[in-house]
Formats: structure tokens, sequence, C-alpha cells
């Protein structure tokens, strides 16, 4: 197995684990506002794209798949720990917080791996196909990166809050707002971290 598909896959499976919880934080630049799960979602993004570089599709959408896994027992570990007895030394606002946190209703429990699974396959999906021919590095490295994750976080965003919250509440102006921060983002960073990542794989493949 090849270092950099070693370091990515350890990479990628923690970021599958920790997403949900950083998207309980909004936080603001400028005039983006957006749920801090978007980070660790990038670099999913991110991750995905470069083992389809350096690696091939087929590696990028086994990945994807086997991401269900820690994501899978992370829910169900969590779901475990929520209907053990708390402590009676555990401060009430302590317990309070770490299940306004954790105790996520189902509803956005099961939205969660839907909208994952649908848009990191696009990603790579969208990645490979402008590929084209040759090794697409350079430049158009960095935009099909952008392209894809941009596709893929506005399809990501519509499937989770669809499926969250339809019926809850109007979801228009959500939809929209997060959208277009995750679009922006996806434009403004992707591009970078691919590339700085994709030249990291290869420096961790010459050393093996």
């Amino acid at each position: 197995m090849a270092r950099s598909l070693f370091v990515l896959t350890l990479l990628y499976g923690g970021m599958t684990v920790i997403a949900g919880v950083l998207a309980f934080k909004q936080f603001a630049v400028g005039p983006i506002v957006v749920e801090s799960g978007i980070l660790a979602f990038l670099l999913l993004v991110v991750i995905s794209s470069v083992v389809s570089q350096q690696h091939g599709k087929a590696a990028a959408d086994r990945l994807v798949l086997w991401g269900f896994l820690p994501l899978a027992f992370s829910i169900g570990l969590i779901w475990i720990v929520l209907a053990l007895p708390a402590s009676p030394e555990m401060p009430a606002e302590n317990l309070a917080a770490f299940e306004t946190v954790h105790g996520q209703t189902p509803r956005i429990m099961a939205a969660g791996p839907v909208a994952y699974g649908v848009s990191l396959l696009l990603n790579v999906w969208i990645f490979n196909k402008l590929r084209g021919k040759g090794d697409g590095d350079g430049f158009w490295l960095m935009a099909r990166g952008a392209i894809a994750s941009a596709i893929s976080q506005a399809v990501d965003t519509l499937i989770f809050i669809t499926l969250a919250f339809y019926g809850e509440f109007p979801i228009g102006n959500l939809l929209v707002g997060q959208a277009i921060a995750k679009v922006v983002l996806s434009f403004v960073l992707v591009p970078f971290l691919i590339a700085g990542a994709v030249a990291l794989a290869k420096r961790l493949d010459r050393e093996t």
C-alpha cells in the first residue's frame, strides 16, 4: 500500500467522524456565515480528490464507501454513550451541553450519511471526468478541484437540509445561504489545499 494512500486514508476516517461534531458551531468571515463542519467536509473533498489523482478513481470511490464505517461506528458509539447513565458527580450544565451537541434527532443523523455518500462520490466522478488525458497537474488540477468541490457541496447542501429540515420550517434562505458560502469556500480554499496535498502525497511516495 502506497504511503500516501495509507496516510490519506487515516486522515479521511478522522474527518468523517469529526465533521458532525464541528457542525454545531457557526463561524463568520465577513458576510459568509457557515457551520464549522464544512471545514472537515472540505478536507474530505480534498483527500478524495487527491486519492483520485494519485491512485485512480476506483481507489477514491472505495475510500468514500469505506468512510461509512468510521461514520457508522461513531454514530453507534454516541448513541450508546447517550443511553448510559451519567455520573451523579457530573455537573448538570456539562451533561446538558454534551447532550445538546451529540443528541441529534434521528432525521438529522440519517441525512448526514446520505448527503455524505452522494456528494463525495459525485465529487470524485466530476474531478476524474474533468481530468481528460494526462496527469492534469498545475492550474488545471486546482481548477478541477474547485469545480468538483463547488458542485458537490451545493448538492450536499440540497440533500442534507432538505432531508433534515423540510417541513420543520421554511428552508429556502438556509439552502441558498449555505450553498453560496460552501461554493465560495470551495473556490477560495480547495484549489490550494489540493495542490499542496498532491505535492505532499508525491513526496511521501518518493520516500517509500
